[in-house]
């Protein structure tokens, strides 16, 4: 039965956008209405935070993604297209004083 809702409360917490400490709080009353020991409420809420981590990190990937598609599509420049040309701006100019010379 533990393990059951343990698994259920992992999966959700991916969908779940809460902020660290209402995991935490959440984790706490859990392991109260359980009665889980003090270890397995521990490795409970490391669970969660782990699984927690998991999901923002992918959001944010998935975040960052979406924003560089809507970029590309809206043909606006990123920055690092743009670091790209004044790089290659400079080597022009370089090499246009470098031949100035002769």
């Amino acid at each position: 039965m533990i393990d059951l809702m343990k698994k259920t409360l992992l999966a959700g917490i991916g969908l779940a956008l809460k902020t660290k400490d209402e995991v935490e709080d959440f984790a706490k009353e859990i392991e109260k209405k359980l009665n889980m020991t003090e270890k397995d409420g521990k490795n409970f809420l490391k669970d969660l935070q782990k699984r927690y981590d998991e999901a923002q990190e992918k959001l944010e990937e998935r975040v960052e993604k979406t924003v560089k598609k809507f970029l590309k599509k809206a043909d606006i420049v990123t920055t690092e297209e743009l670091k790209g040309l004044k790089k290659e701006i400079r080597s022009i100019k370089k090499a246009i004083s470098e031949n100035k010379d002769y």
